[in-house]
């Protein structure tokens, strides 16, 4: 059996090697395609000509060849700035942090004196040396949090070395940015918010008494691919692709099965949950956004619910949302329109839509199990998929949020800005339970029908909804 496995090994081996080399150069030599590659090498060198550092207190140097950062006490991050600009790339670097301080590279990075008085901010390959593990996740630092985390994507989180030197590649071509870590697919954002911008190092802040004793972020090896970088992009991985171009699916997506429940300018595909028509008022469609109004926080007394006009059965949903201060709304799903014929929002199960901070609904209900992200009056929302980190992430009223559904079967997950934060079984005893001591205990059988449409909730308080993407599974 021990050289049957032997052997296998290396028959695979030359496999594996092609898959890490571009589509154009498939076939040669890795050593060749790497040589014709018009690598050139960024590493910062002693005194960090070309380079300048803004942010927090954290000093950078160079050792050995190695860009080192340390931390200095202080509550704001630190970064080592690119002076030059980059806009399509593709960037190597190695990197080594101590376990208790958190760093990353910015990518197409941004500052300017009108946002946030010249706050670092942008795309950030991270480097995440907690638990959580999600290194070579994207994440867009002060502005809207996490692209791409790793909560899906274990082979990538398995990879990451604690306190030990990782290899990381990051691809931005055009509005597409890839990453990887260790050689293996981390990430795949299709965004078109930033097309041009710095490199910078980050040393992130953490409590004074840790950074006394500063801890280091080390970096090697860096080098990039500035002319014809598409020519030089790795072949097509397995991940999935998020999207985030408003209303629009990108060509990764679009493989991947996903469908826009809502077209962005038109009612098609929608109607009121208590009738064959859309509404006549209280909802509006401009500028790309599909709005509920408010109207004095009345549950479905203006426009009323909207409806998908078809069922669905096991899907992953994707609905972009942002809140205004005090807003009430939600995400129905296996919607039962027979069970409600008076006044009311029809009944079905529901990702829960809410302002946590000024509607008093967040402190009803079970242990807040009517707040943000919560499966309405069942579940409370947890920040199940960081352990070191159990508070939600949530952008504020005013900002978007994303809200992911994924039902398969019995199972379902809520995710709130790439984190999971509810998970359960349909029907299962632990279900039925929480139904008994809920508001739908009068309905037999509550939430467990084989298909429903999805519905918008008009709780009477202004909600603007875009980018609504479903994915039959």
């Amino acid at each position: 059996m021990a050289r049957k496995l032997a052997i296998l090994a290396l028959i695979a081996a030359p496999l594996a090697t092609l898959s890490s080399v571009p589509a154009a150069t498939q076939g040669k030599p890795k050593a060749e395609a790497q040589q014709k590659a018009p690598w050139r090498d960024v590493t910062p060198r002693a005194g960090l000509a070309g380079f300048h550092a803004t942010g927090g207190n954290a000093t950078y140097g160079v050792e050995n060849g190695e860009l080192v950062g340390r931390a200095e006490p202080g509550k704001t991050n630190s970064w080592l700035v690119s002076d030059a600009q980059y806009g399509d790339f593709i960037l190597e670097f190695d990197a080594k942090t101590d376990p208790a301080l958190n760093s990353g590279v910015m990518i197409r990075g941004q500052s300017r004196p009108d946002y946030r008085n010249g706050v670092v901010f942008g795309y950030q390959a991270e480097i995440d040396p907690s638990s959580r593990r999600w290194s070579a996740g994207l994440y867009d630092e002060q502005r809207r949090q996490w692209l791409y985390t790793l909560g899906r994507n274990e082979a990538a989180r398995q990879t990451f070395r604690s306190g030990d030197w990782n290899h990381y590649r990051v691809e931005a071509i055009g509005t597409r940015l890839r990453t990887w870590i260790n050689g293996v697919p981390a990430a795949d954002v299709v965004d078109d918010m930033d097309a041009l911008g710095f490199i910078a190092f980050q040393v992130h802040a953490i409590p004074d008494a840790e950074a006394a004793r500063h801890p280091e972020a080390r970096f090697r090896n860096v080098r990039m691919i500035t002319d014809g970088a598409a020519r030089f992009a790795l072949p097509a991985t397995r991940i999935d692709q998020q999207g985030w171009l408003p209303n629009r699916l990108s060509a990764g997506e679009q493989r991947e099965g996903w469908t826009l429940l809502w077209d962005g300018k038109t009612t098609k595909g929608w109607r009121s949950a208590k009738g064959p028509a859309f509404p006549k008022k209280g909802w509006s469609l401009a500028d790309g956004l599909l709005t509920v109004e408010g109207a004095g926080g009345a549950e479905s007394t203006n426009g009323g619910d909207i409806v998908t006009t078809r069922d669905y059965r096991n899907f992953e949903l994707s609905v972009d949302f942002r809140l205004t201060p005090g807003a009430n709304s939600g995400i129905k799903y296996f919607v039962d329109s027979t069970l409600l014929k008076g006044e009311g929002s029809a009944i079905g199960l529901e990702y829960q839509l809410l302002d946590d901070a000024r509607h008093p609904d967040a402190k009803m209900g079970r242990d807040g199990n009517r707040t943000i992200g919560s499966l309405y009056d069942l579940i409370t929302a947890r920040n199940l998929s960081d352990p070191d980190s159990p508070g939600k992430r949530v952008n504020p009223p005013g900002e978007w949020n994303r809200a992911v559904l994924v039902v398969r079967g019995r199972h379902v997950e809520h995710w709130l800005n790439g984190f999971k934060v509810v998970e359960y079984e349909r029907g299962s005893p632990a279900f039925r339970a929480l139904v008994a001591q809920s508001k739908y205990a009068k309905w037999p059988k509550f939430g467990e029908a084989q298909q429903g449409p999805i519905l918008l909730q008009d709780h009477g308080n202004r909600v603007d909804f875009r980018s609504i993407k479903l994915r039959e599974l």
